[in-house]
C-alpha cells in the first residue's frame, strides 16, 4: 500500500479504472447470484465513494479545475439487501431458525416486508413462482 502511494506521489498524472465485472443477470438467478451482485453494488459504492465524492474534495484542495457530476446513489439497494432486521440477508437468516421454513415461506416473508421498496419487484407472476426482481444499478435481475 505504502509503495503504490509513494509511486503515485512520485508520478504527475495517474489514472484509475474500475471494470464492474462481477455484476451479472441470466435466465436462473439463485442465491449465489444475489451474493455475487450484490458485492458488485458494495463495490460501485466504494467507487462512487472515493472517485464522485472524495476526489473531488481533493482537487478543490489543490486548486483543480473541476465540476462536481452527479450520479445515481445505491444506499437504497444495498439497504434492501443487507439491511439491519428488513434486509433480506437479515430476512433469510431469521427464517433459517424457524422450523419448517421453506423458500415459499420465505419468499411470502419478503413480499410482505419489501414489498414497499422501490429497488424490491414482485409481480403476481413472480409471486406465483416464488420469485422477485431487484433494481440494481447496472438492471433489474429476477432471482428464484
Amino acid at each position: 500500500d505504502n509503495v503504490v502511494r509513494r509511486s503515485l506521489k512520485e508520478n504527475s498524472l495517474s489514472i484509475g479504472i474500475l471494470d464492474i465485472f462481477g455484476f451479472e443477470s441470466y435466465k436462473t438467478n439463485s442465491f449465489e447470484q444475489l451474493c455475487t451482485n450484490y458485492c458488485a453494488e458494495k463495490l460501485q459504492q466504494h467507487f462512487n465513494k472515493i472517485v464522485l465524492l472524495d476526489e473531488p474534495d481533493d482537487y478543490e484542495k489543490e486548486g483543480i479545475t473541476w465540476s462536481r457530476k452527479s450520479f445515481p446513489n445505491n444506499d437504497d439497494v444495498l439497504k434492501l439487501i443487507d439491511g439491519n432486521r428488513v434486509g433480506i440477508f437479515s430476512l433469510l437468516s431469521d427464517q433459517c431458525r424457524v422450523p419448517g421454513t421453506t423458500d415459499k415461506t420465505f419468499a411470502n416473508t419478503l413480499y410482505r416486508t419489501c414489498s414497499g421498496h422501490t429497488r424490491f419487484q414482485a409481480n403476481s407472476t413472480q409471486v406465483a413462482e416464488h420469485k422477485f426482481g431487484i433494481h440494481h444499478y447496472a438492471g433489474t435481475v429476477e432471482y428464484d
